[in-house]
């Protein structure tokens, strides 16, 4: 073989190993999503799983303790959080943050010396901050959530900071318009996949409340971008997507029309819930502790550090591969037993004994109401929640009888997510009502229900739990 032969045939090999190091090496793992012949797998890669299941394996934690004895509040300075808990429950779940997010540190990676009322570290500012968060996640947006919920440990694996976080990305910086506007893009980034797409999928989707959207609803343009460039950066929240939660495209969406949502996965309604909710994380909770972190821990543009969809997966298609640790800390979720100073149970005794002795008169001063939400919101505000308060009284005065809780929804816009905002409704008042003390058991939830058209305008009785109680 000539010498310009072997260099060519050297030259070939390395080119054919070259294309095979972007490819994965069997075995490989294929699930069927859909139809056969409608290319909906998604495929795993052993490996890959395995080595994660390391960072998804639940931590060890400290055993409950009775919800009995005075109050955080009552004991400790400067409580200002889950203050309602015991001295118990409270210190247990000091410990279990502990370990959570700063198990090298210690309880002074947020305290000041022997000081525990001290606000001196800002550290336990954003940690009093995230804590309502944290409740607000499992009590207000269980249209993602579910009931598997979240904790401090789902984020923080451990360490203090979370490794997933983002800021907003520099300005790219152009030799007098020399090499043209790059538009945010052509500049490889891990957040998008190292591809050439926009780099920040963030700011504008999960920061901001811009349109994700690439295909018109109408064949002229009526206001809605859907230019190439548009294309790209929805392009780039896909792949991170993607990525975040170890799937592909097919987890959510039908190869035959990704933009259908007929025949769409319902993970794409849970996805379309959890933008809203990082944008609503963002910028309620985070942004605003921008002024709280020191210079050190921003981002390039002075912004505080924020969530994306891989801050809580972390590779897996459901954050720890949907266990759950609420069960074990219902406090995070706003639901526990009521805790009252060591009087209480004398007091409960006293109550029960004259219980029985107006059942009849309070289990029929309310036995329905209607509790209203806002539009396109699955949260029960303090407001509608009073509406909860008469049968309440009546559930507990009659110990027998059952509550109904029916979901409704707008009979315009899209009848598939209209339909799980009607559920994620009625689940909110289903848990303010296990809150109140009424027993699971007792809380019978109805099949959504579409509100009666209203021609003269939207109904607010159309977004609208009904509630009624059934001896």
């Amino acid at each position: 073989m000539t010498r310009s032969l072997k260099t060519a045939a050297w030259a070939l090999a390395v080119g054919v190993l070259t294309l095979l190091a972007g490819c994965e090496r069997p075995p490989i793992d294929a699930v069927q999503r859909g139809f056969r012949g409608t290319a909906m797998d998604q495929i795993y890669n052993p490996r890959t799983v395995e080595s994660q299941a390391a960072i998804n394996t639940l931590p060890a934690d400290t055993p409950p303790v009775p919800a009995a004895g005075p109050t955080a509040g009552q004991v400790f300075q400067n409580v200002k959080v889950l203050n309602d808990l015991s001295v118990g429950e409270f210190s247990r779940l000091m410990v279990s943050m502990t370990a959570w997010v700063a198990p090298q540190q210690g309880c002074t990676y947020c305290h000041e010396g022997a000081n525990l009322a001290s606000d001196g570290l800002y550290t336990k500012v954003v940690a009093r901050r995230m804590l309502q968060m944290t409740q607000h996640i499992n009590a207000d947006w269980k249209s993602h959530v579910a009931d598997t919920g979240v904790t401090c440990y789902t984020c923080h694996r451990g360490q203090p900071v979370p490794a997933n976080i983002w800021t907003m990305a520099p300005e790219q910086k152009q030799a007098m318009l020399a090499a043209g506007n790059k538009a945010g893009q052509n500049t490889p980034s891990p957040s998008v996949g190292m591809t050439s797409l926009p780099y920040d999928p963030f700011t504008p989707f999960l920061s901001q409340g811009n349109n994700i959207r690439v295909v018109g609803g109408t064949p002229l343009q009526n206001g809605n971008r859907t230019s190439i460039k548009q294309t790209e950066w929805t392009y780039g929240l896909m792949m991170h997507m993607s990525q975040s939660l170890g799937v592909n495209c097919t987890y959510c969406h039908n190869t035959r029309s990704f933009a259908d949502w007929e025949t769409s996965t319902p993970q794409r309604g849970v996805a379309w819930y959890g933008i809203r909710m990082a944008r609503d994380l963002n910028s309620q909770y985070l942004d605003p502790l921008g002024p709280v972190f020191p210079a050190t821990r921003l981002g390039a543009a002075g912004d505080a550090p924020k969530l994306n969809c891989a801050t809580c997966h972390q590779g897996a298609y459901k954050p720890l591969y949907g266990q759950s640790m609420l069960p074990n800390h219902p406090e995070l979720a706003k639901i526990r037993a009521v805790v009252g100073a060591s009087a209480a149970p004398a007091a409960a005794a006293a109550e029960a004994t004259t219980a029985p002795a107006v059942v009849g008169a309070a289990a029929t001063a309310a036995t329905a109401a209607d509790v209203l939400f806002a539009v396109g919101s699955p949260t029960l505000s303090d407001e509608s929640g009073k509406a909860l308060a008469p049968v309440i009284d009546a559930l507990k005065a009659d110990g027998t009888a059952k509550v109904t809780l029916s979901g409704y929804h707008s009979a315009t816009g899209d009848p598939a997510q209209n339909e799980e905002l009607a559920k994620q409704r009625a689940f909110a008042v289903r848990d303010a009502l296990k809150a109140a003390g009424i027993a699971e058991d007792r809380i019978v939830l109805d099949k959504p229900k579409t509100a009666e058209a209203n021609v003269a305008g939207e109904d607010p009785r159309a977004r609208r739990v009904e509630v009624a109680v059934m001896k």
